[in-house]
């Protein structure tokens, strides 16, 4: 039995919501705001990040440094992260000390500087990110597929934005992109843990009803999407390979039968990417599928590193896998083992205040409600056979996956003539 989840909504319209959680005795809290990279234009990209990291740069009444004593001298944990469609700021601490999170969190959000100098510190650390990213091939991979696959769309660029962009931004940019975007309803105030949904609303309610409603934001562009192939050169020990290709949004119905397609061909240690590329063939230590979903669209995808003289034969079995699930019916046994999987990993999951505080902002953001586990857990089941190779014969078209490869890539690999189904 789930405990009691309470939704506030201040008059500006932002909404607090909680979840009681008596077992525990601490309290996770999440600032939402629901603007990211796609928000950007292509000379704004990396302000969303590079605000993420301003925010805990000093406030009219505490310096960086007071910011960061503070939360230590709590025992709290603190921290931010920017994706395509959200930015989140977000702190965990005992459960009596859940005023001075607030006090904390409300002040940094609330009345950041935007000091110039501390903006200068913070883009020699955010051109470093750039750099550290560029040197996790694992990592950088999936930028560069993002790029290809979604070309020059908003979606396709990384998070962090450009070298040339963080060196060019200032504090008049990062202010002007922040009260452009950070208005109150694109924002959620999601809470976890032992705590009193009256009281919280008390000590969050008066300082957030402050913010005012701007202007209006532009709307997002829908991607097509592209079927090509994209070679990066680089002189690396493995050629890391990502395939990409059309997926569905976050809100589709279809996406329980979506997550449990990724789990069996990609998903886990028993998926059949796994067992055929590592177990069966030894051709790659790490192999998976993946899929991300946004609020129009999405991509689903699969990654493997392997040997250069493997990269033309690992991207054809990634490829053959995927057939198969669009040519014949998964297993019974294949997709019950699926479903209690992904239920496991959930209700696991769910035990966790952080992940919790998560699931409230992302259910209230896409559908306006929380949803229970018990109502996830009945849609996995109900999920059948054909609900999967419905969706694989949807979005497995035959020319419509991108390939990325970065590394040492054999010249004679010709990999245009294997990327069809």
């Amino acid at each position: 039995m789930e405990h009691a989840v309470n939704k506030t909504v201040l008059n500006n319209g932002i909404r607090i919501v909680s979840k009681e959680m008596p077992h525990v005795h601490s309290v996770s809290m999440g600032v939402w705001v629901n603007a990211g990279a796609r928000d950007e234009s292509s000379s704004e990209s990396g302000l969303s990040h590079f605000i993420e990291h301003m925010i805990f740069k000093g406030t009219k009444k505490r310096t960086a440094f007071q910011i960061a004593k503070e939360f230590d001298a709590i025992g709290g944990q603190s921290n931010a992260f920017t994706s395509a469609e959200n930015t989140c700021y977000h702190a965990k601490v005992i459960d009596t000390h859940l005023e001075t999170m607030v006090d904390i969190l409300s002040d940094i959000f609330l009345n950041s500087v935007f000091d110039e100098k501390e903006v200068e510190n913070e883009r020699a650390v955010i051109l470093q990110e750039i750099s550290m990213v560029e040197d996790s091939a694992d990592e950088y991979i999936h930028v560069l597929s993002g790029s290809n696959f979604w070309g020059d769309n908003s979606l396709g660029r990384s998070v962090l934005g450009t070298r040339e962009n963080v060196a060019g931004f200032n504090a008049h940019s990062l202010k002007g992109f922040f009260h452009k975007f950070y208005q109150p309803e694109r924002i959620v105030i999601s809470v976890a843990g032992n705590l009193e949904h009256n009281r919280l609303v008390d000590l969050i309610g008066p300082v957030f009803e402050s913010i005012r409603p701007g202007n209006s934001f532009p709307e997002r562009i829908t991607p097509k999407g592209n079927s090509r192939v994209n070679l990066h050169q680089k002189p690396l020990e493995q050629v890391h390979i990502c395939l990409g290709t059309k997926g569905i949004s976050i809100t589709d119905p279809r996406r329980y039968a979506y997550s449990l397609m990724n789990t069996i061909l990609g998903g886990n240690m028993s998926s059949r990417l796994f067992q055929e590329i590592r177990e069966k063939r030894g051709l790659a230590y790490s192999v998976y599928s993946f899929i991300s979903s946004y609020v129009d669209t999405g991509v689903f995808g699969a990654y493997a590193g392997v040997n250069s003289e493997n990269a033309c034969k690992a991207t054809e079995l990634i490829l053959k896998e995927i057939k198969g699930l669009k040519n014949l019916r998964v297993d019974p046994n294949e997709l019950q083992d699926a479903k209690e999987h992904t239920k496991g990993s959930l209700m696991l999951a769910s035990e966790s205040n952080d992940n919790q505080m998560v699931r409230l902002a992302q259910n209230d953001t896409h559908f306006g409600r929380y949803i229970p586990l018990e109502e996830i857990a009945n849609n996995i089941d109900s999920v059948t056979q054909d609900d999967i190779l419905d969706l694989a014969e949807t979005l497995f078209q035959k020319t419509g996956f991108a390939l990325t490869i970065l590394g040492p890539v054999p010249h004679d690999n010709d990999f245009n003539d294997i990327l069809t189904l």
